[in-house]
């Protein structure tokens, strides 16, 4: 399974001396390699790694995102404990069955989350990563400009290296980036704290049934930003979104603007994963212009 963190090697992470008695192998987050350590006294430990790393900074953000996301006390977020380049230790939770409430408790916990995290710039406090994608973040008042930018431009970017300027794709999306005022135009919200990479295999139960959220690619964008990978993959229903609504209204007009927030993980997904991927793309920015 690549490298497995050693005795001496998760003792200097946490600072003492520790001994592992049983390893277990977990899921986490599709990029890495995840086990749960039980300890000689007893703890479980979670702890990733990547096989294909180090992926310099990812883990030092990803340790920050956590810690933010949690403060507000909004969601169930596994504590960070330690970190290097290679290793991410966190807390573990037991995962039960989801409460037959679940969905509403995640909208209203992640309208909660929006709103206690509210602030004037888009951005995060470094770069960090969409799976293996490096996700810019430099500091932006505008949010049209930053989604632009940063973003869907990036994206394209990326795909314009491995293909022709004759690309139907990069032709129909720099179509989109000329026309992107006309979907998202300035609303004057505030940016907010978002998960960033928030579908089904990123969120679970905990063993009271509440949700649980993790693996986050976080920064401060546009609430509605969120709702893009949430509605990619689906295992977030209507009663998730009617019951965010309840907390935080959203403005009219946002399943166009949902569309778009879509296109730049599905972008990320053509970019990492091939062309499996771009049919879809295309459908989305053709709905767009």
């Amino acid at each position: 399974m690549g490298k497995r963190i050693s005795d001496a090697h998760l003792g200097q992470l946490i600072d003492e001396d520790v001994v592992i008695r049983r390893r277990t192998y977990a899921t986490g987050g599709g990029i890495n390699q995840c086990e749960i350590l039980e300890l000689d006294d007893g703890r479980r430990l979670f702890v990733k790694t990547h096989a294909d790393g180090p992926f310099a900074g990812m883990y030092a953000a990803e340790a920050k995102a956590l810690e933010l996301l949690a403060a507000p006390g909004a969601l169930n977020i596994p504590a960070p404990l330690a970190f290097d380049d290679n290793y991410l230790v966190l807390e573990t939770f037991t995962e039960g069955r989801p409460a037959d409430d679940w969905q509403e408790q995640m909208g209203r916990g992640l309208a909660l989350l929006h709103r206690a995290t509210r602030q004037e710039r888009f951005g995060f406090s470094s770069n960090n990563f969409l799976g293996t994608t490096l996700q810019v973040n430099a500091w932006q008042s505008n949010w049209l400009e930053f989604f632009r930018d940063q973003r869907l431009g990036y994206q394209l970017r990326l795909l314009r290296a491995t293909t022709s300027h004759e690309d139907p794709l990069i032709t129909a999306g720099e179509t989109l980036l000329d026309k992107l005022i006309d979907v998202l135009r300035f609303d004057g919200e505030p940016a907010v704290l978002l998960h960033g990479d928030l579908w089904s295999g990123n969120a679970a139960a905990n063993a009271s049934g509440e949700p649980v959220i993790f693996d986050p690619a976080s920064y401060y964008g546009n609430r509605e930003a969120e709702f893009g990978m949430m509605r990619l993959f689906g295992g977030f229903n209507k009663r998730c979104e009617d019951a965010y609504q309840e907390v935080w209204r959203l403005r009219d007009g946002y399943e166009r603007r949902f569309q778009v927030y879509k296109l730049y993980h599905q972008l990320n997904h053509l970019n990492l994963f091939g062309r499996s991927y771009y049919g879809g793309c295309l459908d989305t920015i053709y709905s767009l212009i």
